[in-house]
């Protein structure tokens, strides 16, 4: 046996030589990432997986792409955005935005769970995600992909996982859509449109020991030793009658506007609580932190009023000193609380002999800074769900808006709805003819109709972006109108509006941004001779509706699994290496005698 060493060595260098595969490599070599490789690379390199070579197994035991599995891991970083200069939910430059764990403005100690920080979750898009693909680190023989590689332990310690960052920008990017025009956007419109209305989710959550963004901010009356919560009145329904019981969300800045009706305003003048600015704000602090109630130790915070405005007087049929306007300011120390509350109000008289009707305005805002002080953009870039659309005109932006009915159903003249990005929405209203529609001039009714649609301004070009610059063109798109004309000599006057809005995401898939592609003013017309001449009430009705036209990229093809076992034959590494001697030198018959060579030195 001993005599056979050198055969056998001998035998192995020439199975080697024959294989043309295999490379000298140094023992103590390692499998530790290049350290010269960096985050990101050009969108032209594609790398895959079989960048990273790993130890083959037998063709029998490899593993179809249907069993295939991948396991892609989300690594966060709170304070670094997928991109330095990409912070989609930074809206208020100079301001720290709410869970906005990428603004520079919130400071480099606010992240999840920290003391100088209420955030309670990170909003999608202000953390780092890095998708990778890992396999065993024990399957893995040499490293040599150029791109960003980790080895970091799997389930349990017991195993480490050699992991190679995705780069291939067929996965990681949205598709570029398709250019929206006048004559492709109906066709665009069917083959991406869908249901226009569905019901938001309704999620309740329980209080925490500290206030989070939407908990009720907590009060207390002194005097009767009684625990509440603030509240800021709403309208409800059609009619906006104000509900006085909706609770007032920690660091949620809200506009709320609402309808009173007094049946006896000499009685409700000096009566009625929701009248007297005194009712804001005496005998009831704000607490600073929400209490425990088994061991109840209030930290009080009283609400200091900006001025004291007199109580309500009544004079004959007039209600003087009437709030109809109340605003809170609120200032907060991340999980310290409330630090400091301020309220200012506006009054006013009314008359009424005895019925009276009082419109009221509630607005409650969070900071130290109020983000009136800033533009408020509408995402940065892409637009985020619920912002305001954006029309760039002459320099200067603007959000669209629709028709909005008052309380007597009327279309109003001075408050408008703002179109908001991704909601669906439909309004009507009775729209008030100012002149008599025999009189009427068929192209001055249009234009008056036109612009109770569409509003005071100009509709220019609607924002691509959230943050659309209004000095660059490139960065808006036209509105397309389709109007009413003229049908066999009759006028054509435009009664309902349809805004169709086709939006698409763009970017990386770990970081989406979504854009406009394209817009569209649809008027459905209607003979004016068809109206009649006595109608002084015209019913308008408008519709908004967003479609989305987003192209995703093609599936992954099948990733190496993540525990890959290596093969039990103990010859398999010789087959290998001989199937590659028979392809390359096609002697068949002098592989089977190194290979019997090989059999009877092991057997001796």
């Amino acid at each position: 046996m001993a005599a056979a060493q050198p055969m056998l060595s001998l035998l192995l260098l020439l199975l080697v030589a024959a294989s043309g595969k295999a490379k000298p490599r140094d023992e103590n070599s390692t499998l530790e990432a290049e350290e010269t490789s960096t985050n990101e690379t050009s969108p032209s390199e594609a790398p895959t997986s079989e960048e990273a070579s790993t130890n083959e197994t037998s063709p029998s035991e490899a593993p179809t792409s249907e069993a295939a599995e991948v396991q892609r891991k989300e690594r966060l970083d709170p304070r670094a955005g997928a991109s330095s200069s990409i912070c989609p939910c930074d809206l208020h430059p100079g301001f720290c935005d709410l869970n906005c764990c990428c603004d520079s403005s919130c400071g480099s100690d606010c992240s999840t769970g920290g003391p100088e920080c209420p955030f309670s979750f990170c909003l999608p898009g202000s953390t780092r995600a890095v998708s990778q693909v890992c396999v065993e680190k024990s399957t893995i023989f040499q490293n040599n992909t150029p791109y960003r590689t980790d080895v970091l332990p799997g389930p349990g310690g017991c195993v480490l996982l050699f992991c190679v960052e995705l780069n291939d920008p067929k996965l990681n990017y949205l598709q570029q859509p398709q250019v929206v025009t006048k004559v492709n956007f109906p066709a665009l419109s069917a083959q991406y449109g869908g249901s226009s209305f569905n019901l938001p989710d309704q999620v309740l959550s329980s209080p925490p020991a500290f206030y989070r963004v939407g908990d009720p901010i907590q009060t207390y009356f002194a005097a009767s030793s009684v625990l509440s919560i603030l509240k800021q009145p709403v309208g409800i329904g059609t009619s906006q009658l104000c509900i006085d019981e909706n609770p007032a969300g920690f660091l949620e800045s809200k506009n709320t506007s609402c309808i009173r009706i007094l049946t006896d305003l000499t009685s409700s003048c000096t009566t009625d609580p929701a009248l007297d600015a005194a009712s804001y704000y005496r005998g009831f602090s704000v607490l600073k932190v929400p209490v425990n109630m088994t061991i109840f130790q209030p930290i009080q915070v009283n609400i200091i009023p900006v001025s004291q405005p007199a109580s309500p007087s009544l004079s004959g049929s007039t209600c003087h000193n009437v709030v109809s306007e109340v605003s809170y300011e609120v200032e907060f120390n991340g999980i310290h609380g409330i630090q400091k509350v301020s309220v200012q109000f506006k009054v006013a008289s009314i008359s009424g002999n005895p019925r009276a009707t009082l419109q009221q305005h509630f607005s409650l805002h969070f900071g130290r800074r109020s983000p009136s002080l800033t533009k408020q953009r509408s995402g940065n870039p892409g637009y985020i769900i619920g912002a305001p659309l954006i029309v760039l005109y002459n320099g200067t932006q603007q959000h669209i808006t629709i028709l909005q009915n008052q309380v007597d159903g009327q279309c109003s003249a001075t408050k408008r709805h703002k179109v908001q990005f991704r909601e669906n929405v439909r309004t009507s209203c009775q729209f008030s003819v100012p002149f008599k529609l025999e009189e009427a001039n068929c192209s001055h009714f249009q234009e008056t109709l036109y612009q109770a649609f569409e509003g005071t301004y100009n509709l220019g070009g609607l924002a691509i972006t959230g943050n659309a610059d209004p000095s660059r063109p490139g960065e808006r798109t036209n509105i397309f109108t389709q109007g009413c004309k003229m049908q066999e000599g009759d006028c054509m006057v435009p009664i309902s509006l349809k805004i169709q809005v086709i939006w698409a995401h763009v970017g990386l898939l770990s970081n989406p941004q979504a854009q406009i592609l394209g817009a569209r003013y649809h008027y459905l017309c209607k003979s004016l001779k068809s109206i009649g001449n006595v109608v002084n009430m015209l019913p308008l009705t408008t519709a908004v509706a967003f479609t989305d036209a987003t192209k995703w990229p093609e599936p992954p093809r099948s990733q190496p699994r993540a525990y890959w076992k290596l093969p039990f034959d103990f010859f398999f590494p010789f087959k290998v290496a001989l199937s590659g001697a028979v392809s390359s030198s096609g002697s068949l018959p002098g592989t089977l005698l190194v290979t019997l060579t090989f059999c009877k030195l092991l057997v001796s």
